[in-house]
């Protein structure tokens, strides 16, 4: 009797032990992506001598939800050629957001 007691209580300690494992990295789902960037009309630049470029609407992550930032005309010095948008980055055991840039 006292050796199924003991049988019985291995057991449970093995299944308990079993639902501590961690999923694989490979298990851990990616962040929703943004959602899809709506059409948005160009406007013209303002009239300025500064050269202007056209930073395209975007997707923003507050930490909990997405915000869109309309486009908009900003200053071509100190910008990259190439906009990129925000993305979801796989970083150690979690997800990191990269914000939109010029690059």
């Amino acid at each position: 009797m006292h050796r199924r007691v003991s049988l019985c209580l291995l057991a449970g300690g093995l299944v308990l032990l079993a639902g501590c494992d961690t999923p694989p990295r490979e298990a851990l789902a990616a962040p929703a992506p943004p959602p899809p960037v709506p059409a948005e009309t160009v406007p013209l630049p303002p009239v300025t001598e500064e050269r202007l470029i056209w930073q395209p609407g975007h997707w923003d992550w507050t930490g909990s939800r997405y915000l869109w930032r309309e486009g908009r005309w900003v200053s071509r010095r100190d910008h990259g050629v190439e906009w990129q948008p925000g993305y979801w980055t796989r970083e150690g055991d979690g997800w990191s957001w990269v914000p939109a840039h010029w690059f």
